[in-house]
């Protein structure tokens, strides 16, 4: 069967051609604003984005590319990055999609996995690219998109829609529904960023989700805060609405922007990570500020915290929900759980029980396996676990990755043959409740193996331990590590303090987060404890801990001696 997701947007084009697609917020003189007056919208209708995607597909082939190509995509979030996107997928045309905030060296190793023929960027990122080396062995095409100094070959973005505008309607090319259709990279805050083979098969079942899950329907108005996100808008029939912030770091986003734009627009959607769920709803309580026309808020990234939700959601009309999303660049959405029954799981995570994730999302299955480094050939071998044991999350559906691009090695680790399918292992650890709702236990890398005269003693998960502690007043946050004390690995346990509060005696604090580990069967052993100024976190979510960083931060304080 063949398929391509932009079929979506023509239809969409031609059935509501003035309705709009995009906008995208913007400094109107070009610089920060002096206030929220000076923030202006730039727009493109259903139809604009159609035709203009179909005269840059016709540039791109003008250009030398053809279907199959694989380009490089270092675009900000405005008008020329929908119109360019959807072009590339008329084509055939590949794209590969990184993170900018991972760092120049995991940036570099995924242009040397991808083997890109073009690069396709704003005149910053072919700085980068010239400065770096980033994929010299097999780039064949630049393509500059924006104004600014250029002193590289190859056309502009503007140049090659423009040789395209009088081309008419692109031929749109159908491929295969399991064919590479695009190349998504993880961010790397859970490991090495390895690039995800995505197809329109698994594009056409996310927007399934979004329709029948979710419930959203045309003519809505998203706050889209994630690009790839805002990419199914359009494809949905929905408006996507593009904020004035830096997508790599959102937690330096402005909320009082965010505010505008869901004021000006009437959003009806908001996709949130946990960190702008929190920023923005802290802006609203402080300011006064309600958000009446949303009719549901998507938080995905990381899990949001309690608090957070239970804020954001008195912000919110009645029934409106908070929909807490499950799932990884290999596969999203797998689960959500709204925010009604969410509030009420506080006191299980709060003992200790890890976070609820909710059900699956419809056409997906999730299992649990026995925990377990070694390869799983066939789902026939997989040591299957029952109701409450905790294991490694396995996901299986329309949507679930099938191999990594150029990583066999990878794709064996993390997928297990079924039938005529692979379900992905999720390097996430939990546990399935009798009702099959999906509880998280945190990242199976990040569990300490304990060891006592060099024999394993006890397991601890990050999750579960991590809540027991955070209960403690002083505590902003906590995270399980694992150190080496005279041959055996012990569990540790970092803290980061509440700035808000003081802490007057580190010994009598230390001594209260023993008796608490004491008292709970799921943190009992856990006897060290190190207060750490302030955690090292992700810079997109501000949820993920580097506990990989911490680990190596109190090996070295042992010298010192424990506390």
């Amino acid at each position: 069967m063949s398929a391509n997701l932009c079929r979506h947007l023509l239809n969409a084009a031609t059935e509501r051609p003035e309705g709009l697609a995009v906008a995208v917020q913007r400094h109107r003189f070009g610089k920060p604003p002096r206030g929220i007056g000076e923030l202006c919208y730039d727009e493109l209708s259903l139809g604009e984005l159609n035709r203009r995607s179909d005269a840059i597909a016709h540039g791109l082939l003008s250009a030398g590319l053809k279907a199959g190509d694989k380009a490089v995509l270092m675009v900000t979030p405005g008008l020329d990055f929908f119109a360019l996107t959807f072009a590339l997928f008329k084509a055939g045309i590949i794209p590969v999609m990184v993170d900018p905030g991972m760092g120049i060296k995991n940036l570099g190793q995924c242009f040397d996995e991808a083997e890109p023929d073009a690069f396709i960027g704003i005149p910053k990122a072919h700085v980068a690219r010239m400065l770096f080396g980033w994929g010299k062995r097999t780039l064949k095409t630049l393509i500059t998109v924006g104004r600014g100094l250029k002193i590289w070959g190859g056309p502009t973005l503007a140049q090659l829609e423009q040789q395209g505008k009088d081309k008419g309607a692109f031929p749109m090319v159908m491929l295969d529904e399991d064919a590479l259709c695009a190349i998504l990279f993880t961010s790397g805050s859970t490991g090495v960023p390895k690039g995800v083979e995505y197809s329109h098969r698994m594009f056409e079942a996310q927007i399934t989700a979004l329709k029948q899950d979710y419930g959203i329907s045309p003519g809505e108005r998203d706050l889209s805060t994630f690009p790839l996100f805002a990419l199914f808008g359009p494809a949905l029939g929905m408006a996507s609405i593009v904020p004035c912030m830096d997508a790599s770091r959102p937690i330096k986003a402005n909320p009082e922007y965010l505010f505008k734009a869901i004021a000006d627009y009437g959003c009806t959607n908001l996709f949130l990570n946990p960190a702008l769920l929190d920023k923005l709803g802290r802006f609203c309580v402080d300011n006064q500020r309600q958000l009446t026309g949303v009719k549901r808020v998507i938080s995905a990234g990381a899990p949001a915290s309690i608090d957070a939700i239970s804020r954001f959601s008195r912000l919110l009309p009645e029934g409106a929900p908070v929909l807490n999303s499950y799932g990884a660049t290999e596969g999203l959405p797998l689960c959500f759980v709204a925010s009604d029954e969410l509030l009420l799981s506080g006191e299980v995570t709060a003992k200790g029980g890890g976070i609820l994730v909710g059900k699956p999302v419809s056409g997906v299955a999730i299992d649990i396996i026995a925990i377990d480094e070694a390869p799983i050939a066939d789902w026939s071998q997989a040591p299957l676990l029952q109701a409450y044991e905790i294991g490694e999350i396995v996901a299986k559906g329309p949507m679930v990755s099938q191999a990594y691009y150029h990583r066999d090695e990878a794709t064996l680790q993390a997928k297990i043959g079924d039938g005529d399918v692979k379900r992905h292992r999720m390097g996430d650890l939990g546990y399935l409740d009798d009702e099959g709702r999906l509880w998280m236990c945190g990242r199976k890398a990040h569990r300490v193996d304990a060891t006592e005269g060099g024999a394993f003693s006890k397991r601890y998960f990050s999750i579960p331990c991590e809540r027991i502690f955070n209960n403690h007043p002083l505590v902003a946050r906590s995270a399980l590590v694992g150190v080496h004390r005279l041959g055996d690995k012990l569990p540790l346990v970092c803290i980061e303090l509440d700035k808000s509060l003081a802490c007057n005696n580190a010994s009598t604090l230390y001594r209260e987060l023993r008796e608490m580990a004491e008292a709970n069967d799921i943190t009992r052993g856990i006897d060290f404890f190190l207060i750490h100024e302030s955690f090292p976190m992700d810079v997109r979510h501000n949820a993920k801990i580097f506990r990989e960083k911490l680990a190596v931060w109190a090996e070295k304080q042992l010298s010192g001696g424990l506390k």
